[in-house]
């Protein structure tokens, strides 16, 4: 892959991970329109280090935040801990029944497909844009459409209804290329009540505990496909290109968050939901031309 297509999809990696309109379904387009396949061992290897990226991004971002409001004291970090663990239990509890009915019903005769088929299918991301789009759009109109005095960012702590609508919302994202997990998991909580800031800084606290599973699971998954095809991938070949990719999807990570964090301040949370239905019907009109 040339440096520029490596730029143009770090970028977009590191802006629509952290936004809420799906960096997968994103990528997965540039990548067609660049004629990229991103299913190579190399190119699947670099969108490993794209996300390790976009990760170390939030981790810097939030980190005084998370500190402030979960990790200030014994309590607080136990209170937390235990939140976090019951919303990425719930998500595994939804993820895993889903990933198998995916399975099942696009594996035929004696194909036997994985989760992973799906995620190039943009007959399938275009709906879990739309349906994101919705949750997004009535999410934010609610937040936007709220009188002056409850707009009030008060800090009241996450609740386990928060953390239980969150949490399952996450399971519903991870199989589905399209439907943003960020988007879906910070719109549970507005609509659960939640404080603003702490909704989002929950919600990707989430992200990041997942993460390193996550990114452990995909390097194990390359590295076996790598092995089973008995090719060999030399360290140096994708290790500089890999650095440059993670580097500017950490860059664009920050500026992603920035912008984020403004708009879900400023009450336009619903304008990402607007942006994932325009993108949905992009995705479809793409599809129907045969992309």
């Amino acid at each position: 892959m040339s440096w520029i297509h490596i730029l143009i999809l770090a970028f977009v990696q590191g802006m629509t991970e952290l936004l809420p309109v799906s960096s997968s379904a994103h990528v997965i387009v540039i990548a067609e329109l660049l004629h990229e396949n991103m299913s190579t061992p190399a190119n699947a290897l670099l969108l490993v280090m794209l996300h390790t990226g976009t990760m170390f991004a939030v981790i810097v971002y939030f980190w005084r935040r998370w500190v402030r409001e979960f990790l200030s004291s014994w309590s607080k970090f136990y209170r937390f801990a235990k939140l976090i663990f019951v919303a990425c239990l719930l998500s595994g509890v939804v993820f895993l029944p889903i990933r198998s009915l995916v399975v099942h019903i696009l594996s035929h005769g004696n194909y036997h497909a994985s989760i992973e088929t799906l995620f190039h299918k943009l007959n399938w991301i275009a709906p879990a844009l739309f349906i994101v789009g919705l949750v997004i759009l009535y999410a934010g109109l609610r937040e936007a459409r709220k009188p002056a005095s409850d707009k009030v960012s008060v800090p009241k702590g996450i609740s386990w209804r928060d953390s239980i609508v969150m949490g399952i919302l996450q399971g519903f994202a991870i199989p589905f290329r399209g439907f943003s997990r960020s988007g879906s998991t910070i719109s549970g909580g507005l609509l659960t009540g939640g404080n603003r800031d702490e909704i989002e800084s929950f919600s990707f606290a989430m992200g990041v505990a997942i993460t390193p599973l996550a990114i452990g699971w995909l390097l194990l998954r390359d590295l076996r496909a790598i092995h089973r095809a008995g090719l060999t991938i030399h360290l140096g070949t994708i290790l500089a290109p890999g650095l440059f990719g993670m580097a500017c999807a950490f860059v664009a990570g920050l500026l992603a968050l920035l912008w984020l964090s403004r708009w879900l301040e400023h009450g336009r949370w619903y304008w990402f939901g607007i942006y994932c239905l325009v993108a949905s019907v992009t995705v479809e009109i793409l599809y129907l031309h045969g992309w």
